[in-house]
């Protein structure tokens, strides 16, 4: 059970203040949700994972992805704490239009754990090599969370493979780098300075697991299922396997730190703002990193930018929407050239 309490304080304040920010601008009158109000009743959401896994070995460890279609590449890269799992129901949708993969990243899912650092440069090498090995080219990009910065920071540097970005409640400018004043009290302050903590961060992110237990079920605007839960925890069964959680929040571009983090970030804001790639940007109400700033911030600086709502939904819009998840991208893709 968890028991930290400030961190639990500091987890649902941080939420709340999250829902205040995007109602105090709301994108529109017709979307608001009462932050207050209980969570939607469960709907039917399929907890299967029907696909078949396949395994590519990247730098000496395995990775697993699963695919399905033909044609050119759609990849699917999920962020932290999850899996190719949270793409579930949404790969179907765009098997007409290709070859649709989702991959594990390294350390995660159902792929390997090296004894590496975990760093953002280890995933995206990785990732990299993963892509190489496979021989993707022509590839559209479906990411979320670290999967948006890793994504694209890979159309960044192989902008010649890259056909297209579909991005949803990822880890990118201008939501990140943040700064944060050593004698901060804002929520998300606090608790990032909790979380880099040597001995605070490893107690609420190894041993109880903070990410899987609190961070899943407390951004998806449904009450998820033993199934699903179960699927989520297989990889983190003890505190060694759970290290990738713990370095992905240390990864974050706070106060220039990691330096090669807030580098790389600073030239994927730039990237993002030049590229004549394709893009397709989904959001939801209240949603927890788009707010209605950084949506109106992507519709304002980005070229080629569609933006379509998909309903309400927190951070692991997923799990809240995928049916709308599914059929605006499949949509998208049909209209790609």
């Amino acid at each position: 059970m968890f028991q930290y309490n400030r961190v639990v304080f500091i987890f649902y304040m941080s939420l709340l203040l999250v829902l205040n920010l995007i109602y105090s601008a709301t994108l529109s009158a017709a979307t608001a949700v009462d932050p207050y109000e209980y969570k939607l009743a469960r709907p039917t959401i399929n907890a299967e994972f029907n696909f078949e896994s396949q395994y590519q070995q990247v730098l000496g460890s395995n990775m697993h992805y699963v695919e399905v279609g033909s044609g050119d590449p759609i990849l699917f890269i999920h962020g932290n704490p999850t899996s190719s799992y949270l793409w579930r129901n949404i790969i179907n949708h765009a098997k007409p239009y290709g070859r649709a993969i989702a991959v594990d990243l390294i350390g995660m899912g159902q792929s390997d754990k090296p004894d590496i650092a975990y760093t953002f440069n280890d995933h995206y090498q990785f990732l990299e090599e993963f892509i190489n090995n496979l021989d993707l080219e022509h590839i559209t990009l479906v990411v979320h969370d670290w999967g948006g910065a890793l994504g694209f920071n890979y159309a960044r540097l192989h902008p010649d493979k890259v056909k297209a970005i579909a991005f949803m409640e990822s880890a990118l400018p201008p939501a990140f780098p943040r700064t944060c004043e050593p004698e901060s009290t804002d929520e998300l302050c606090v608790f990032f300075k909790d979380i880099r903590d040597p001995i605070l961060g490893y107690e609420i992110v190894v041993k109880q697991n903070l990410f899987v237990e609190q961070f899943i079920p407390g951004f998806i605007n449904r009450s998820m299922g033993e199934q699903e839960m179960a699927v989520y925890r297989a990889p983190y069964p003890d505190e060694a396997s759970r290290l990738p959680v713990w370095v992905w929040p240390l990864q974050v571009p706070i106060n220039g730190s990691p330096a090669d983090v807030v580098e790389t970030f600073g030239e994927l804001e730039m990237f993002m703002i030049e590229t004549e790639i394709p893009k397709l940007l989904l959001y939801a109400s209240p949603g927890a990193i788009f707010t209605a700033d950084v949506v109106r911030w992507y519709q304002q600086n980005l070229k080629h930018l569609e933006t379509k709502f998909i309903g309400q939904g927190f951070h692991y819009v997923q799990e809240d929407q995928p049916t709308a998840i599914g059929l605006t991208i499949a949509d998208w893709l049909s209209r790609l050239e």
